[in-house]
């Protein structure tokens, strides 16, 4: 059982775990990549960098320090988080893991679909939770949009509860998926269609699928996917946090681009300490 798990592990996730570390809290921080700011060739309005530093290379530093001082590092992707008896289960393709917090620093969200129709089906056959919104459609069949492990992880959700699960790749790579009730299409889709609500997939060679809902998985997990799938309030796409970084699930923190507000290195960072220390008193408080 750990203290704190941090997801991400940027600028806020990295400043966040040096403080939980120093105040001796047992500190998991799991983290697939760098996300937008490892694509940065040159940052150079950040503090202690007379010559300016790459995205990649401030990513490397973070994770050195990390290692340096012996926290517990995991380079995977966290498909889930689940919260139950005030304990937080952090969910990979090969593992969970459970801590008494969690500080979410994942960054902001990625760019959706822009499938014609998406928008006007969200609540109505739309989804983006599988644990929250699959036993609306037990009996029924579904599709998952994705390809990846998020994707995989919302299918297994799914088969337990629906008919069937209709696996759409959107013309991206096929994913391979030994059980009879799932199928997989890897045609382009051209639109969502229904009328009071979602009834159809239709795709580029004008074939349609009809289905009672579509559960959105592209890519992987996001931050906003997080904090939904067990209740946190969201707004739009920041999760919104009170001045300690807590959201309204108790433990539940965030900290960088996640929250809104300057998306800089700097804020991140101090998102983080600040965060970092709030889980400090928190854990101290709840011995």
């Amino acid at each position: 059982m750990y203290d704190v798990i941090i997801i991400g592990n940027g600028p806020a996730g990295v400043s966040a775990s040096i403080y939980t570390k120093r105040a001796n809290l047992k500190t998991l921080v799991i983290g697939k990549d760098g996300g937008a700011l490892e694509k940065a060739e040159k940052i150079d309005n950040f503090y202690g960098f007379p010559n300016g530093i790459s995205g990649k290379a401030l990513i490397d530093l973070g994770i050195e320090q990390i290692r340096n001082l012996e926290i517990d590092f995991i380079k995977e992707e966290v498909t889930a988080i689940d919260y139950e008896n005030n304990q937080f289960t952090v969910v990979t393709r090969n593992m969970d893991y459970n801590s008494k917090t969690v500080i979410i620093a994942t960054g902001v969200n990625r760019p959706k679909s822009k499938v014609d129709g998406l928008k006007d089906f969200e609540g109505k056959g739309v989804s983006y939770c599988a644990i929250c919104d699959a036993f609306f459609f037990r009996g029924k069949d579904v599709a998952v949009l994705g390809n990846g492990d998020y994707a995989i992880h919302e299918i297994t959700e799914l088969l337990p509860i629906v008919k069937t699960v209709n696996v759409l790749t959107n013309g991206k790579e096929r994913i391979n998926l030994r059980d009879e009730r799932i199928k997989v299409y890897d045609k382009p889709i051209k639109r969502f269609s229904g009328h009071d609500r979602l009834e159809n997939i239709e795709f580029e060679d004008d074939t349609k699928l009809p289905v009672s809902a579509v559960f959105m998985a592209e890519g992987t997990a996001s931050s906003v996917d997080f904090a939904r799938r067990i209740g946190a309030v969201v707004d739009k796409n920041k999760i919104v946090v009170d001045e300690e970084f807590m959201t309204n699930i108790p433990g539940l923190f965030a900290a960088g681009d996640c929250i809104g507000g300057l998306l800089q290195v700097s804020k991140a960072v101090s998102d983080g300490a600040k965060a970092g220390i709030a889980v400090i008193n928190y854990v101290r408080n709840n011995k």
